[in-house]
């Protein structure tokens, strides 16, 4: 039983999913001051709001509608998403193709000693037959 959780646990890709998540909610607490410290200043420049929450908000019957509520919501994901992509996927992704173009070492491009005496034993056998 535990045989099968260590072989579970030990798969890439869940092993790449806890680190996503993981790192993915620290990016959130950075990218998400760097909306509030700049993009929501320069937002409130431009629109004349507070924040991308009060742009094309609107009444009916005494319902509020916020448009801007949504697209902050898709604003923040999308830099959360770019961020993980271009700082950790990317990164996690050259280190993949670096390692796959490494030369085999001499220890594994030549058989052990028992190996090659193995092979000579079999052709030896093979050619007295």
């Amino acid at each position: 039983m535990l045989k099968g959780f260590r072989d579970f646990i030990s798969r890439g890709n869940v092993v790449d999913l806890a680190v996503a998540v993981v790192i993915g909610g620290a990016f959130t607490l950075i990218i998400n001051a760097i909306v509030q410290g700049f993009i929501s200043p320069l937002i409130a420049a431009i629109f004349g709001e507070p924040d991308l929450t009060r742009v094309m908000t609107f009444e009916i019957n005494g319902a509020e509608f916020s448009i801007g509520l949504i697209l902050d919501a898709v604003f923040n994901f999308l830099c959360v998403a770019a961020a993980v992509y271009f700082f950790i996927i990317t990164p996690i992704n050259k280190l993949r193709e670096l390692r796959a173009k490494e030369p085999e070492s001499e220890e594994e491009a030549t058989p052990p000693e028992d190996i090659l005496l193995l092979r000579e034993i079999r052709d030896a056998l093979r050619d007295r037959v």
